[in-house]
Parts: C-alpha cells; structure tokens; sequence
C-alpha cells in the first residue's frame, strides 16, 4: 500500500472516531466501547474494498455489510453520513424518538444498513443467509460479517459458522472484533473464549489473524480473505475496547457510559488530537 493510500484510510478512521464521539458526547451516553474498536475496520471497507452507491443504498450489485455486533451502530452511523448516505447533522438524532438511526441499526430506517442487528448472535445466520444467497445467484458480491467477541457466546454463532463452513461460503468474511471484554467484565472472567482463532480453523475456516488498530494489516487480511476460493474465511481482528480513547481502557463502565465533566475532558482532548492529524495532512 502505497502512502498516499495509507493516510487516506487513517484520515478515515480519524474522522470516523471524532465524529462518533461528538455524537456520544452530544447524547451523553451510548455504547462507546465497541463502537471504538470497528472504527479502523470501518474506514477500510468504506475506503476501500465496499463496493457500494450512497446515492442508491439499494443497488443490486453493492456488497453487504451485517454489524451483528448492533451495539456499535454509532461508529457505522458515522461513517455512512460521513460517506454521503445521509447528512451528518442526522447524527445528533441518535437514540430520540422516531429517529432513523436507533440504538441498534434498523435496515427500514437507516440508509445504508442492509440488516436489523443487535439482538446478539443473529447477524451470523443472516449474513450465512446471504452469503448463499450470492451463491445461488453465481454473484461476485461478498457480504462483510462483524461479529464481537462476547457475542460468541451464543450457541447460534456456532451453527451458522458450521454452515458456512461446510459450504465453503467465501461470500461471507466473518471478522470478529476481539477486543476482549463485554457488557459484563472481561470475556475471560464470563466464558473464557480461549484462542477463537484457533477455534475457527477447527471450525473449517481459512483463519487470518490481523492488528485490529492498523489500516494497512486490516486492508491486507481483507485482500488476503477476498482470495481465497475453495474455503469459508475469517478474520480475527485484535482491538482495545474503546479503542483510541485511552481514558476508558481500564474502566469498567467503558461499554456503554455515562459522561461526565472528567470523561468530557479526555474526549475533547482526543477529538483536538484527531483533527490536528487530519489538518495537518491536508484536511478531509
């Protein structure tokens, strides 16, 4: 990847995260955590290696993407508005009354989203649906699965993964977003996951492990997935819930805050932060 490139998909994850947390900040509260750790997975694809229309959300021939981890709507709000499927100013509707964009993404309401998500454990079997459905068809289209590591949890995830797994769906990307931590605690203190890469090779999936925090090792694994072609494929992501707001790696609330004078602080200050990288290189 070439350096132009490269800073192009890094001013993406720049805007992405300051606009996320100007929402949350606005709202005052929100789920924060997870939505951190996709923000640098969000600006590849939509920088990158989507094939969509903002001006036809609905174009037969665009890639899908299922955020089954529906919790972290507010980073893929973001970067929908950001990417001209809808006027930014409709972020600060988040969460009110007949709002289009509700805790959890909504496919009636949102444009852009191509899945309801976020009763946890159900985005796999919609996206394994899909994915076969692109198979039937004999369509080239990929669908892009994002599942949270805490999410694995559920039984369901288990059996859509055996499915696409014995019909070799490489339609699907599964990537799952383990930043190691869920509504409760730490994933090892719930149910210890153990090495889910690991598990997912014995599961029948071609198993790409990938730094979660850096564009160019994400953009390669998605080259690497979109290449295999006689296996089902997966990308194990390692993130930091609330990835790139420091203030919150260690607390336990960091999944779904409440704001305060102190977290305001450190928010405002990675938000400068941010947008100095971005106007130091040229601006948006």
């Amino acid at each position: 990847m070439d350096k132009a490139e490269l800073l192009k998909l890094k001013k993406g994850s720049a805007a992405i995260r300051i606009q996320t947390l100007k929402m949350l900040k606005w709202r005052r509260y929100g789920h924060l955590g997870g939505a951190m750790s996709i923000v640098e997975l969000m600006s590849v694809l939509y920088n990158k290696h989507l094939n969509y229309d903002p001006k036809n959300p609905q174009w037969e021939d665009r890639d899908y993407v299922v955020l089954s981890k529906g919790h972290a709507g507010p980073a893929w709000y973001s970067t929908l508005a950001l990417h001209g499927f809808f006027d930014p100013e409709m972020l600060y509707t988040l969460n009110e009354g007949g709002t289009k964009l509700p805790s959890h993404p909504d496919r009636t309401k949102t444009p852009g989203v191509d899945a309801t998500t976020g009763s946890l454990g159900q985005g796999t079997s919609v996206a394994a649906g899909i994915g076969y459905a692109f198979r039937l068809n004999k369509s080239s289209q990929k669908v892009y699965l994002i599942v949270g590591d805490g999410e694995l949890n559920e039984g369901q995830c288990w059996e859509a993964f055996q499915f696409i797994a014995h019909n070799k769906l490489n339609e699907v990307i599964v990537i799952i977003d383990n930043n190691k931590k869920q509504l409760d605690g730490p994933l090892e203190e719930i149910i210890n996951p153990f090495d889910i890469a690991k598990k997912m090779e014995a599961f029948g999936f071609y198993t790409i492990r990938a730094n979660g925090q850096d564009e160019e090792a994400l953009s390669d694994a998605i080259d690497e997935a979109k290449a295999v072609k006689d296996s089902a494929v997966c990308i194990v992501m390692d993130t930091i819930k609330a990835q790139g707001v420091p203030y919150y790696y260690d607390r336990s609330d960091s999944h779904s805050p409440k704001f305060g004078p102190e977290s305001d602080a450190a928010i405002d200050s990675v938000i400068a932060e941010l947008q100095a990288f971005i106007d130091e290189n040229g601006g948006m």
